[in-house]
C-alpha cells in the first residue's frame, strides 16, 4: 500500500525547503513534488506543500 505524508511550510525559504525534504528522507520517504501557494501581492510564495510517499505493509498501516 502507498502511504502519503504532506509537509506544509509557512516560512518558503531555500533553507527551510531542504531541511523540510532532508530530515522526511530520513524517515525513509521519497519526495514526490512541491506545491506553492501564492499571494496576489507578492512573487514569494505564501506557503509551501511537499509531497512525499512510500510502500507500507498493510500490518505498518495505521488504523
Amino acid at each position: 500500500m502507498i502511504a502519503y505524508k504532506v509537509v506544509e511550510l509557512s516560512v518558503v525559504t531555500d533553507e527551510s525547503i531542504e531541511e523540510a525534504i532532508n530530515e522526511t528522507v530520513k524517515e525513509g520517504w521519497i519526495l514526490d513534488g512541491i506545491h506553492f501557494a501564492m499571494r496576489e501581492a507578492s512573487k514569494r510564495p505564501a506557503m509551501a506543500f511537499i509531497l512525499f510517499t512510500r510502500q507500507e505493509d498493510e500490518a505498518d498501516a495505521p488504523g
